[in-house]
């Protein structure tokens, strides 16, 4: 069982940045995948980004990619989500999960989720 917890999320202005990190549990951390999603309310999940194991490969949607960047440190168990030139369309619930095999891209293909953090983006 993996344990996923968000942090960082939070209020700010259009043009803003905010950095989101999901710290995890256990000790094969390095072997799972992780991916970041959003939900707005009355949305379904979306996809935003997802790394690979070892970092070394990411894939980001189209709405992000240029604004987002997924990095993760299997040292420490954590995986972060930097977000610059925020919109008020990035306003959701943002979420990070883990599933075993990169790339996945719904919400489906992940096993773990943790309980999300609000990102509010105000124009």
């Amino acid at each position: 069982q993996v344990q996923l917890v968000e942090s960082g999320g939070g209020l700010v202005q259009a043009g803003g940045s905010l950095r989101l990190s999901c710290a995890a549990s256990g000790r094969t951390f390095s072997r799972y995948a992780m991916g970041w999603f959003r939900q707005a309310p009355g949305k379904e999940r979306e996809f935003v980004g997802t790394i690979s194991g070892s970092g070394n490969l990411k894939s980001y949607s189209d709405s992000v990619k240029g604004r987002f960047t997924i990095s993760r440190d299997n040292a420490k168990n954590t995986v972060n989500l930097q977000m610059n030139s925020l919109e008020p369309e990035d306003t959701a619930v943002y979420y990070c999960g883990a599933t075993s095999v990169f790339p996945r891209v719904r919400p489906t293909e992940y096993d773990y989720w943790g309980q999300g953090t609000q990102v509010t983006v105000s124009s």
